[in-house]
């Protein structure tokens, strides 16, 4: 049995340079995943490496994993204007949050 506010769970989407791709992940470490992106060494075949997205622009928090699993796949669906408008009503300006990330 999980105990409330031991787990974190975060729900994020990466950009590339020119903010023309997006990827939406999930994890329970973001600043390590966000090194891990950047690091990829060890996964060349993947597809933030292949489209160099390494830029976070957005992030939820949950301390659920069956909450955060189901957003994941809700944000996954999103058309891309759908995931811009998730986006610019957080960081409108886009900016990229992975030196802000403790």
């Amino acid at each position: 049995m999980k105990t409330l506010g031991t787990h974190n769970y975060y729900v994020y989407i990466l950009t590339n340079k020119n903010k023309t791709v997006l990827y939406t992940g999930i994890t329970n470490d973001l600043k390590g995943r966000l090194f891990w992106h950047i690091n990829p060494e060890s996964h060349t075949n993947h597809f933030t490496y292949k489209y160099k997205c390494f830029f976070l622009i957005y992030y939820e928090f949950f301390q659920d994993v069956d909450q955060a699993i189901a957003r994941e796949k809700q944000i996954k669906g999103y058309s891309r204007m759908k995931k811009e408008n998730l986006i610019n009503n957080i960081n409108p300006n886009w900016d990229f949050w992975n030196d802000k990330i403790e």
